[in-house]
């Protein structure tokens, strides 16, 4: 059974530089430099004909292209349990549209929404036992860090396959944006 998600595409030169931030938080996992991404959607485990079914209802999808503002980093943790390091996105409202757009669609085919709130973001680590200094000296190392706009013109249906060597992520289709 194939395993899915939507999400958009980092460019190269934009993965390297989230790259050069994950350093310094012992016990941290790491995000390999291949799998930057920003999850618009989580689908999960689908069989083969309901994988097609959401390959088929994202060509409905319609929007305008972008810029995605990568900005900042910060923590989700659960009490005082840190559980992943990421980056932030400065302007959230297209990205806000667009997953609203592919969540009703996918709703479609039956796939239930998501239960939690939709908080875009990009992942740089995930912590498993890792707080205290380290952590609150990574964030006030890289508080201000910022990129350039990137234009987004697409979004990605993903598969994900997991090998001793971690999860690989294969984009299945791609969905242009409007004007893109």
């Amino acid at each position: 059974m194939p395993r899915l998600f939507v999400a958009l595409a980092l460019p190269p030169d934009v993965r390297l530089r989230l790259a050069g931030l994950c350093n310094g938080v012992p016990g941290a996992h790491w995000v390999g430099l291949e799998q930057f991404h920003l999850t618009l959607r989580f689908v999960g485990e689908v069989d083969g004909t309901t994988a097609d079914d959401v390959a088929d209802t994202l060509d409905d999808v319609t929007g305008q292209p972008f810029e995605l503002k990568l900005k900042g980093v910060d923590l989700f943790d659960k009490g005082r349990n840190p559980t992943a390091l990421w980056v932030g996105i400065a302007e959230k409202a297209p990205l806000v549209r667009l997953h609203e757009k592919i969540d009703r669609r996918l709703g479609r085919v039956g796939l239930e929404p998501e239960a939690r709130k939709f908080h875009p973001h990009v992942s740089l680590a995930r912590l498993k036992g890792a707080w205290g200094e380290r952590v609150a000296a990574f964030l006030a190392a890289h508080a201000e860090f910022a990129l350039p706009p990137i234009p987004i013109a697409a979004f990605h249906l993903y598969s994900s396959h997991c090998g001793r060597d971690g999860a690989h992520y294969r984009i299945e289709q791609s969905y242009p944006l409007a004007g893109a």
